[in-house]
């Protein structure tokens, strides 16, 4: 296909992608929120990454076989000092449904645009089995839950929550195309805290531009989705030209806290916000996003970030 090349010798292609990326992340809120700690202090930083990933392909009598390998390296200066992070960002094998590594799950989609919260860790160590249709796809996954993404947490009342140990979590998506219309059904299990997550996305295309509404809730704190007890979500991605597009959204927050037990309660939040994107020319594009989120009595705040990417 497209940018794959034969390895010399061999019956495998392989293709060599990624991006470089600047970018200066801002947050913002009044003394009211920033003395809950929900957000660090007024401030802003600029960094940088590097991406590099590695396909490779191959048709076996078992199906195709593919390799995924991608390579990060992020770079922050702060307090004078210059901190570099590299890191595997996904590692994976797939054979033909079949798909096995460290790798981004179906929680990481979420809507267009930045506004939207709805997943909580996206990466994990996983074993997979997909069916792909023409107008349907399937999927199965069991995940490794490490201490990582599962302690640390603090509830109301200052209990931490979490597994005291690894465990398993798994996930199940349905995927289905309606003409110009998709839906997701996603649900998950956290079998460390004994609670779940159901989330439903549905787009459309809709005038010039693409209609997404996304519905989540929780049982109670779990390590797909703990924002909230249940969110509703929604953007508009409006394609302005062949180079602009300018996606309003918003969403709605109810129970953001929750107690010693895991069980959700507390204020409720909502946010609304607005993403533009801008195609510099080929391989090169420029995208902003600005949010305001109120915490009920809590207090607010402004989030946002401007982005370079060059993709290749």
């Amino acid at each position: 296909g497209t940018g794959y090349f034969y390895i010399p010798g061999t019956e495998t292609c392989l293709k060599i992608g990624g991006y470089v990326r600047f970018q200066v992340d801002f947050v913002g809120q009044d003394a009211a929120l920033a003395a809950t700690g929900a957000f660090a202090d007024e401030d802003w930083d600029a960094w940088t990454r590097a991406r590099v990933a590695f396909t490779s392909k191959s048709d076996t009598e078992l199906g195709e076989l593919t390799g995924f390998i991608a390579l990060h390296a992020d770079i922050s200066e702060r307090t004078d000092s210059s901190v570099t992070d590299t890191y595997l960002d996904e590692v994976y094998l797939q054979l033909g449904g079949f798909k096995a590594g460290t790798y981004l799950n179906w929680w990481d989609k979420g809507i267009n645009g930045e506004t939207d919260t709805l997943a909580a860790a996206t990466r994990y160590t996983s074993i997979a089995y997909i069916y792909t249709g023409d107008a349907f796809t399937a999927g199965i996954q069991v995940d490794e839950l490490t201490d990582d993404e599962l302690t640390g947490v603090t509830a109301a009342g200052g209990a931490v929550l979490g597994a005291d140990d690894q465990d398993l979590g798994i996930e199940a998506i349905v995927t289905a195309s309606l003409g110009a219309a998709s839906v997701d059904l996603l649900g998950s299990y956290d079998f460390g805290n004994e609670d779940g997550a159901i989330r439903a996305l549905v787009s459309a295309e809709v005038g010039p531009g693409v209609l997404q509404l996304a519905g989540v809730w929780a049982s109670g704190y779990n390590a797909y989705y703990n924002a909230s007890e249940w969110s509703i979500a929604a953007s508009y991605a409006f394609k302005a030209g062949d180079k602009f597009t300018v996606t309003p959204g918003v969403q709605y927050f109810a129970n953001t806290d929750f107690d010693a037990d895991g069980d959700f309660g507390g204020d409720d939040a909502w946010r609304a916000g607005l993403t533009v994107d801008y195609a510099i020319t080929s391989g090169l594009a420029l995208k902003a996003t600005a949010n305001y989120t109120d915490f009920d009595d809590d207090g607010e705040a402004w989030t946002g970030f401007v982005r370079l990417q060059r993709d290749f």
